[in-house]
């Protein structure tokens, strides 16, 4: 017989529908939660790697099923997102620690924010914002650029860049903080952040985590490389982003002779734009060949040291500014606060950015993220429906701790999937299956995240059937053919 291994009980160690490999990381955040919490965390994790469609909380509570949720009802899950005590930044402490393992001596953070859609006034925290997703450019339309807008949660996140064990040259972003921006109009003004200073709390609070020998290096794009994240960086932390062309720079300060008040910067330089039209012979540009975004590039660069003394002050940054030879892509500037790293290494830190988006991506499309409705509330009985008005219309603070908690406990299940095959994923038989299965993707080199989260599936029902007392090889077979049993549900 097959036999199962086990999962959660009330003492915090057992009951048989989970894996161990899957309990192990479960127990890890053992110490951020009550006991009781603990479970239902638990079950809601569970629950959402495993529920298909829409990720409703009542869905995912179906998907846990009574193996997890032992006869409870359905409103204690519920509560353990608005009312139970615990937080989510030592929950995400808990994910850096278990991705550690896997995390290069300089640890690449990856600072974004990203659009949570959501519908109904009644929501805690909600606003229209920007959505770059539906938004266009002009170059790309005959009609011009269109901005769009969305009503939402805009969260500001920081996510760790794990280099993949079968094709180190490639990785996945794994967010581990996360900050719910409120718009100004939206909430007392004493609450009021910015998303940059949202940024810099997060940066604030990584760096403590971070050990002694292991360096912290932060990638951000045009909105977080700003005077309010560069200037206030924790010590020791580098950061990494572009730069408008007509950024000013100055020369370093010259050395100090004694009189008068010291220089805090040197002569006026060439904007980045400037740098480029240059055509003096020392500035000239360099054909290099990089490897960026899975690809092989040629690029011509330019670069120098200097002072971008309105964003980083008395911080020396490289400048590198970059012009594709064919002509398809317009020039582009970035910097560095570490004046040490070369050319390369600050075009290939900053290209890892782009993981970030691409787990927005996998979050919203596999796990449905954004589902969940926070914090919607109905009229008492027996009152009369209130007429319709226009915007946000939260009922005081009710729903703000489901709306704060939600999607952090998403993105656990998320890190929970990577960290789980990083550990015990099989990459050449999962690209092998997802290819036999889809004959069409010839290109594919390695397993996507819908691979990772379908190989894990796999084994969570897997351990589920074995407990019905199943012949030997049913496992096996329960593996192969679950992955169609769920296409055709």
């Amino acid at each position: 017989m097959w036999v199962a291994t086990t999962t959660i009980s009330k003492q915090g160690l057992v009951s048989s529908s989970i894996p161990s490999t899957v309990q192990a990381l479960l127990l890890s955040f053992r110490p951020c939660f009550t006991a009781p919490t603990f479970l239902n965390f638990a079950a809601l994790v569970v629950g959402w790697i495993l529920c298909q469609g829409r990720h409703s909380i009542s869905r995912v509570i179906q998907a846990a099923g009574r193996e997890l949720c032992e006869g409870k009802d359905h409103s204690v899950f519920y509560r353990a997102l608005s009312r139970a005590r615990w937080a989510t930044d030592p929950v995400g402490r808990v994910v850096f620690t278990l991705l550690l393992p896997f995390l290069d001596k300089d640890v690449l953070v990856l600072v974004d924010d990203t659009l949570s859609k959501k519908t109904g006034p009644h929501i805690w925290g909600a606003g229209m914002h920007h959505d770059a997703s539906d938004s266009t450019y002009g170059r790309f339309t005959s009609a011009g650029r269109f901005v769009a807008f969305a009503f939402g949660h805009n969260w500001v996140i920081l996510a760790v860049w794990v280099a993949l064990p079968w094709d180190p040259a490639r990785g996945l972003a794994v967010p581990v903080l996360f900050r719910l921006y409120r718009q100004k109009k939206l909430c007392p003004e004493s609450q009021y952040r910015k998303r940059t200073e949202l940024s810099v709390e997060m940066l604030e609070v990584l760096a403590q985590w971070v050990p002694d020998d292991r360096c912290l290096h932060a990638v951000g794009d045009r909105e977080y490389s700003s005077k309010t994240v560069v200037r206030e960086l924790p010590e020791g932390l580098v950061f990494t982003g572009t730069m408008p062309l007509d950024a000013a720079l100055y020369a370093l300060p010259p050395k100090y002779r004694g009189k008068g008040r010291p220089r805090v910067k040197g002569r006026r330089l060439p904007s980045p734009a400037k740098l480029a039209k240059s055509k003096a012979k020392k500035k000239g540009w360099k054909r290099q060949k990089l490897t960026i975004y899975g690809k092989e590039v040629t690029l011509l660069t330019k670069t120098t040291v200097c002072l971008w003394y309105t964003v980083a002050g008395s911080k020396p940054v490289r400048v590198v500014v970059t012009r594709d030879p064919k002509g398809r892509l317009e020039d582009r500037a970035y910097f560095c606060t570490d004046p040490s790293l070369s050319v390369e290494e600050i075009l290939l830190r900053y290209s890892r950015r782009w993981e970030v988006e691409v787990s927005f991506r996998n979050a919203k499309q596999a796990l449905h993220v954004q589902d969940p409705q926070n914090g919607w509330w109905r009229r008492k009985q027996g009152t009369r429906k209130p007429k319709k008005r226009a915007g946000p219309q939260p009922r005081g603070n009710r729903g703000r701790k489901a709306a704060e908690r939600t999607l952090p406990l998403a993105f656990v299940a998320y890190a929970i999937v990577v960290v789980w095959y990083l550990r015990h994923g099989s990459p050449v038989e999962d690209t092998a299956r997802a290819i036999a299965e889809a004959p069409w993707y010839r290109h594919k080199r390695g397993p996507s995240f819908e691979d990772m989260l379908a190989a894990l599936r796999r084994e969570l029902w897997a351990s589920r059937f074995s407990q019905q007392g199943l012949f030997r090889g049913a496992a096996e077979k329960i593996r192969e053919f679950l992955p169609r049993w769920l296409l055709a549900a």
